[in-house]
């Protein structure tokens, strides 16, 4: 009989346990160790999956929900390692045959420039949504406002009626550490939640929820990181794009078609909600041959006189 059917102490418990007695680590180190433990146990909770039953698509969805909500690459291969350390206990101690972490790869430390769609792609991707389904017209307008607005998914789930303002096309939208910023959004994406108000209307929505914008057909509350994270996948699958394509992958491609189309920088930071211009430099992605252009024209050292 496995760890796992012998009803002895939880695994979490024992792991805890081997890390001060068999690894002779320092309180502060296991308190560690167990913190990244268990933010990946809450994601996967939250998902209906058990610690025992992970899979490596889990653990790749868990490190891009990371990404999303600011986590450095640094901090990511950090809570990584406290997930391999744990995982390889696991199979050690007989409570799973396979260690899901042995085939994923560590973030890259440093800067890194994501995937991009094109609008294209961002087309085919909407035009993947099936209308005749109840959900169809909130996934096409969810996806419309992610692009339209560059949100981040922890700001697209927490968004609420009372933040739209779309006569005046601007919403409201509350960000890291709870500051709040006005984003423009386009006539898209206001005809898009215009159409799916009639849909939501329809949902006896649970008390306490009535004002958030984006509800869950089945849960009647409004969706969650993971809903996004999976409904965006099934769609990218969908559209035969293979790209490695996330919510934040949105926000990406909306940094990078504004700088592309001309914006300035200060804009897109504002538009962001980041502190820092050099966050946003890192998010929008300048294209090396305009850039040479750019620099052939206006640095004094080429223009001839």
């Amino acid at each position: 009989m496995s760890r796992a059917d012998s009803g002895s102490k939880s695994p979490l418990m024992r792991y805890k346990a081997y890390l001060r007695l068999e690894k002779s680590l320092q309180p502060k180190s296991v308190e560690a160790y167990m913190s990244d433990v268990s933010k990946f146990a809450a994601f996967v909770q939250e998902s209906g999956v058990g610690l025992l039953a992970v899979k490596l698509d889990d653990l790749r969805q868990f490190l891009a929900s990371l990404a999303d909500v600011g986590i450095h690459a640094r901090s990511q291969a950090r809570i990584l390692s406290s997930l391999r350390s744990f995982y390889g206990f696991l199979k050690l101690d007989g409570y799973i045959a396979d260690d899901p972490t042995e085939l994923l790869k560590s973030p890259k430390i440093g800067t890194h420039l994501p995937d991009v769609l094109t609008l294209a792609e961002i087309d085919a991707v909407i035009n993947e949504i099936d209308l005749s389904k109840k959900e169809g017209q909130r996934n096409r307008a969810m996806i419309e406002v992610l692009y339209s607005c560059g949100l981040r998914v922890s700001e697209l789930c927490t968004l609420r009626m009372s933040d739209l303002y779309l006569s005046r096309q601007f919403i409201r939208v509350t960000g890291k550490g709870d500051k709040q910023r006005l984003v423009p959004i386009s006539p898209r994406a206001v005809a898009e939640l215009e159409a799916y108000f009639c849909d939501r209307s329809m949902i006896p929505i649970k008390p306490g929820y009535e004002d958030y914008v984006f509800i869950s057909e089945r849960l009647k509350k409004n969706l969650s990181r993971i809903m996004v994270f999976h409904i965006v996948k099934q769609l990218v699958a969908s559209a035969g794009i293979k790209k490695s394509v996330s919510p934040h992958t949105f926000r990406h491609s909306f940094a990078t078609h504004l700088l592309e189309g001309g914006a300035n920088l200060r804009v897109i930071q504002a538009m962001l909600g980041h502190e820092t211009i050099a966050t946003t430099e890192i998010y929008a992605h300048i294209d090396t041959t305009r850039l040479r252009e750019e620099i052939i024209e206006h640095h004094p050292r080429n223009i001839r006189k």
